[in-house]
């Protein structure tokens, strides 16, 4: 593992997550936010509430998507924009879900340029797709916050319901091992040219996501804490 880089000049730091389904990126994410100040931007929350707002990149991707169409690039791109600037991600951010392909990363590089700045870290959660099958047909959501249980490892205090609201949990229509096969196909035919591509940054780290929890969460701190944030 190379070592971190050093933190933005500014004090920020920026990341990706990388990792396949039911790697652990959302379960980490929530507490790489907690402790360090960031906001986490996944692809689909962000869309939802662009959408929901009615803000011109929302409305934009709902003509998309009303068309039966995948959102295109530059839409989420403009989104990331929208929102990487606002209160919330003043510390900095955590982007969850983009980029896929290299040429993501590179939209994702160029946006970062013209305001003046670029990512510190992509992180890869690197797990057997084996332990994968085993880990997405018990995992649970809840659909409010994104927060992600799972039935063998990692089960919610009261079985079927968020520790939080106490709303109930919901299993993800893809949460399926066809499903499950045929997406980790797509993201190693995707993902492998984009890590390789931050490896030529210097930015790209790896984490053992077969490992538990707290070590996955021990490992993930002790490369932010390199970069400077603490």
């Amino acid at each position: 593992m190379p070592p971190p880089p050093p933190r933005s000049r500014d004090g920020k730091l920026r990341a990706v997550l990388i990792g396949p389904p039911g790697a652990g990126k959302g379960t980490q994410a929530m507490s790489i936010k907690d402790k360090y100040g960031l906001c986490h931007l996944a692809t689909g929350d962000m869309l939802r509430a662009a959408t929901a707002a009615g803000t011109p990149m929302g409305l934009a991707a709902k003509r998309v998507m009303d068309a039966g169409q995948l959102v295109g690039d530059d839409i989420v791109v403009g989104l990331i924009a929208d929102n990487i600037d606002t209160p919330a991600c003043a510390g900095g951010f955590l982007l969850d879900g983009f980029p896929r392909t290299v040429e993501q990363a590179r939209k994702l590089d160029t946006l970062l340029e013209d305001k003046g700045s670029k990512l510190d870290v992509a992180l890869e959660f690197k797990v057997d797709d084996s332990l994968l099958v085993r880990r997405i047909e018990g995992r649970l959501v809840h659909k409010g916050s994104g927060r992600s249980y799972h039935t063998e490892f990692n089960p919610p205090k009261k079985a079927g319901v968020d520790d939080v609201t106490g709303e109930p949990l919901m299993k993800r229509s893809d949460d399926n091992v066809g499903a499950l096969k045929s997406r980790l196909a797509t993201y190693h035919a995707q993902t492998t040219p984009v890590l390789e591509y931050y490896g030529k940054q210097g930015i790209h780290q790896i984490v053992d996501a077969s490992k538990s929890r707290s070590k996955v969460w021990t490992d993930i701190a002790s490369i932010f804490d390199a970069c400077g944030k603490k």
